[in-house]
């Protein structure tokens, strides 16, 4: 039986061939692994997945395999075989460390050094947080000030390092970018870099993307309807790359401005000129994306990535996912920004994730400088404020062909975060936290 679907994403991004062989054969391996010995039994739960990957995200789609393994995942549970999926779930993690070791500089996970991780990993355990029970432990004892003051401190010495490495290379470099996935924090970061850039006596311009684009009715849209804010083309990418060179060559620009309730742009709004003694600083999702700077030779750009490389376990052993994190902060900035329900933050998250994948992971290895954005206080505090539309999100989807990946995701998300106590008093938390940018109560002004 031949499959609609053709093509898939990989973790670091690439585009490869579909082979629904390859998922039975892990389904198998992992069957054996507690005794299994039923091979066409293997077979009929890929060609199951395989179903629902079609009925979830359409025909002729390019699902990732962090997508299909979540529903192999699902689909062993749901037809009876738990031992075969906890037996899945350690071979999962087995591959990973494996193309760990293959390759040591580069981590498995999103493209992200593996030497980066461990920093972070060791940094959570030093401090008590890399477990639920850890920040229980914390939490009850009255000294989570205590990490929320620990954390911002290490968050703020990276970006200080950052913008440290970047003085190093100047007068060559003239472009800051701040790139980083969804919900990563990029915003507070650029605040914070052109904080540090004005105590060395630095001036900046900073260039909003978020003008750039498309009129709405031009965007793309996802299976299900929705506009697609997510895609790199959803940005007039020529018009930045100009702008960007014109800026660089010392002439005058007109910026565009783009109306997010009316979802049109008008052109030649905003002058603009780059002074000689001037840095300009671009907080941008697709901040590395080859196009979007394709005339600005590379050493005059300088790329800082921002990620939530949280290392907090739950009582299974399991690794709160980085993607996951940034969802608790999205759902919550939905809300108040673009008046979405969490709900809805949740049924969209599987495409911002798979742009993700194809758009942003595969150039990681192109930047300058990583930043940590993970607070593990930060979890706590947004149990306290989502925790309560997990339960009826995965009743509603459970037996929804179409919403698989948001009852696999809502499941897992409560799951990490179903014995960690919630803590509802955000006082503690500095105003000028990077928090607050998904929280409010900030002192700066986004």
């Amino acid at each position: 039986m031949s499959s609609s679907i053709k093509q898939i994403v990989k973790r670091d991004g690439t585009v490869v061939p579909y082979d629904r062989d390859r998922i039975a054969t892990a389904i198998f391996k992992a069957a054996a692994a507690v005794g299994g010995s039923d091979r066409s039994e293997a077979d009929r739960v890929a060609l199951m997945v395989e179903q629902r990957l079609v009925d979830n995200f359409g025909e002729q789609s390019t699902p990732s395999v962090e997508e299909i393994q979540d529903l192999v995942e699902e689909a062993l549970i749901k037809e009876g075989h738990a031992k075969t999926a906890r037996a899945y779930i350690r071979y999962r993690h087995d591959r990973q460390m494996e193309r760990t070791q293959r390759a040591y500089k580069f981590e498995a996970t999103d493209n992200i050094p593996y030497k980066k991780i461990y920093e972070v990993l060791r940094w959570n355990m030093d401090h008590g947080c890399d477990t639920v029970d850890g920040l229980n432990e914390i939490i009850a004892s009255g000294k989570l000030p205590e990490l929320i003051a620990a954390s911002e401190e290490r968050y703020d010495k990276e970006v200080k390092a950052g913008a440290v490495k970047f003085m190093e290379r100047l007068p060559d470099v003239r472009v800051f970018f701040i790139a980083g996935p969804s919900s990563s924090s990029k915003t507070t970061t650029t605040i914070k870099v052109s904080e540090k850039l004005a105590e060395a006596g630095m001036e900046f311009l900073a260039l909003n993307i978020d003008h750039y684009f498309f009129d709405l009715e031009h965007h793309p849209r996802d299976e299900f309807g929705d506009y697609d804010y997510e895609t790199p083309h959803a940005l007039d990418l020529q018009l930045i790359d100009r702008h960007i060179a014109d800026l660089l060559a010392g002439k005058s620009i007109k910026t565009p401005h783009y109306d997010f309730k009316t979802g049109k742009r008008k052109l030649d709004v905003y002058d603009m000129k780059l002074e000689k003694n001037q840095i300009l600083l671009i907080d941008s999702l697709h901040g590395l994306y080859g196009e979007m700077t394709q005339s600005t030779p590379d050493d005059k750009k300088f790329k800082l990535y921002i990620e939530t490389l949280g290392q907090v376990r739950n009582r299974e052993g399991l690794f709160m996912r980085w993607a996951d994190n940034r969802l608790l902060r999205r759902m919550i900035r939905d809300s108040w920004h673009r008046n979405l329900q969490p709900e809805q933050t949740l049924t969209h998250w599987h495409y911002v994730r798979r742009s993700e994948l194809r758009n942003i992971i595969p150039f990681i290895g192109t930047v300058d400088y990583l930043v940590n954005s993970a607070m593990p206080f930060e979890l706590p505090i947004l149990k306290a404020r989502l925790f309560q539309f997990f339960p009826p999100a995965m009743e509603k989807f459970k037996n929804d062909a179409k919403r698989q990946d948001a009852y696999v995701r809502a499941k897992r998300v409560y799951d990490t975060l179903k014995d960690l106590t919630p803590v509802e008093d955000d006082s503690p938390v500095p105003k000028t936290s990077l928090l607050r940018e998904f929280i409010g109560g900030s002192e700066y002004k986004y």
